[in-house]
C-alpha cells in the first residue's frame, strides 16, 4: 500500500481550521473565545471555541480542555452543546460546536426578561431530560445554572461547558469541591468540611432547582456568593427556610421544594421521581424530546442576544487575531527556518509537545 495514500485517506477525514469561514466573534470565556463560523463545503454554521495553547498551559488548564473535550466526544442530545469536531494547530486547541444564537439564561436575567411559569416549566422538563441522559453517560455536570444554559432561536435549552464535569464509575462519589457556589448542594459542602461520603448525580439537580428559582424570581433562594465562606453557607442551609412566592401555583411550589431538598437521598433527582410529580402529568415528554412543545419565550430573532463589545475586541485588540492566522503561522514557518524567533521556557515547549500529541481529534460527520 502506497504511504501517500494512506496519508491523503486521513486527511480526508480530519477537519481543519482551513474548513471554516470565520464570520464574527461572539464572546470570551474562562476558556477562550468563541466566534461563528461557516463549514465552507457543507454551509452549516456552528460556533467555534479556540484555547490558546500556550495560555492553557501556563494557567494549568490543559487538563480540564482535554476532560472536556472526552466528555463531549461521548455525548449528544437535544438538550446539550454538542461537539461536532476538534482539532489544533501550533497555536491553538480548537472545539466546533452546535450554534445556539438565543444567548443564555443569564443574559436574559440581567435584562430583566420576566420568566412565566409554563415556560421554566417546559425548561425544567428539558433540562431534565438532559440530566437523566448524562446520568446514563455516568456523567456529573457540577454547574448547572443560568450561565451555562443556552437558547437556540425557539427558545430551547441546551446545556454547555463540560470543563468541570466529572465521570462516575458505577456506584462511586465525587468529593472535590468544584462548581459554582450559589448553585451548590448541600452535600457538596458537606463532603468538603467533614470528608463525608461525598456526592453524586443529585447534586445537579439541586442546581436545576436554585436555577428554576433564579428564573422565576429574578434572584436565588439563599444569598451566597463566590467569596460567602464555606462555613457560613452551611449555617445557611441548617437555619434558613427558603420562602416561595404566593404567585406560584401549588404544583410548582412543591416541584422546587422538592428539587430543593437538602437530602440528596430524598431529593427529587431522577427523571421518573420528575414525571411522577402531579404538576407534571399532562407533559407528553415525548413533544418535549422532540422540541415540540413551543416554549413561552422566544429570544429576540434578528439581534445578537449577546454583548457586541468581543467582536471589536477581537479586530482592534488582539494580538493574535483570528483572522490573520494564516498568515501568521506561514511567517513563523520562515522564521523557524531561520531561527530567529524568542524560544520558548523548556517546560512550556515540553507541555506544548504533550499537548500536540495527546489533543483528541474528533469529527462526528464521520
Amino acid at each position: 500500500m502506497d504511504p501517500n495514500h494512506t496519508h491523503h485517506v486521513f486527511r480526508f477525514f480530519t477537519v481543519n481550521f482551513d474548513h471554516f469561514q470565520i464570520l464574527r466573534a461572539i464572546g470570551k470565556g474562562s476558556f477562550g473565545k468563541v466566534c461563528i463560523v461557516q463549514k465552507r463545503d457543507t454551509k452549516k454554521m456552528y460556533a467555534m471555541k479556540y484555547m490558546n495553547k500556550q495560555k492553557c498551559i501556563e494557567r494549568d488548564e490543559v487538563r480540564n480542555v482535554f476532560r472536556e473535550l472526552q466528555v463531549m466526544q461521548g455525548l449528544e442530545h437535544p438538550f446539550l452543546v454538542n461537539l461536532w469536531y476538534s482539532f489544533q494547530d501550533e497555536e491553538d486547541m480548537f472545539m466546533v460546536v452546535d450554534l445556539l444564537l438565543g444567548g443564555d439564561l443569564r443574559y436574559h436575567l440581567q435584562q430583566n426578561v420576566q420568566f412565566k411559569e409554563d415556560t421554566v416549566k417546559l425548561y425544567v422538563c428539558e433540562l431534565a431530560l438532559a440530566l437523566c441522559y448524562l446520568q446514563c453517560c455516568h456523567i456529573v455536570h457540577r454547574d448547572i445554572k443560568p450561565d451555562n444554559i443556552l437558547l437556540d432561536e425557539h427558545g430551547h435549552v441546551h446545556i454547555t461547558d463540560f470543563n468541570i464535569a466529572t465521570v462516575l464509575k458505577g456506584a462511586e462519589k465525587a468529593t472535590s469541591m468544584a462548581g459554582t457556589k450559589p448553585y451548590m448542594a448541600p452535600e457538596v459542602f458537606q463532603s468538603f468540611i467533614d470528608g463525608g461520603p461525598g456526592y453524586s448525580y443529585p447534586v445537579d439537580w439541586w442546581s436545576l432547582g436554585i436555577t428554576a428559582y433564579e428564573l422565576l424570581r429574578g434572584w436565588r433562594p439563599y444569598d451566597i456568593h463566590s467569596s460567602t465562606a464555606v462555613d457560613d453557607i452551611i449555617n445557611m442551609f441548617r437555619g434558613e427556610r427558603v420562602h416561595y412566592s404566593s404567585t406560584w401555583s401549588k404544583g410548582m411550589v412543591s416541584l422546587l421544594r422538592r428539587l430543593l431538598d437538602k437530602d440528596p437521598e430524598s431529593r427529587l433527582s431522577t427523571i421518573g421521581d420528575i414525571q411522577s410529580l402531579p404538576y407534571l402529568a399532562d407533559v407528553n415528554w415525548d413533544a418535549v424530546l422532540e422540541k415540540a412543545v413551543p416554549p413561552g419565550f422566544v429570544p429576540n430573532k434578528g439581534r445578537l442576544n449577546c454583548d457586541p463589545t468581543f467582536e471589536l475586541e477581537e479586530m482592534i485588540l488582539e494580538s493574535r487575531p483570528l483572522h490573520k492566522k494564516k498568515k501568521r503561522l506561514a511567517k513563523s514557518k520562515s522564521r523557524d527556518a531561520t531561527k530567529d524567533s524568542s524560544p520558548l521556557p523548556a517546560h512550556v515547549q515540553q507541555c506544548l509537545e504533550t499537548v500536540r500529541q495527546e489533543f483528541i481529534i474528533f469529527n462526528r460527520e464521520k
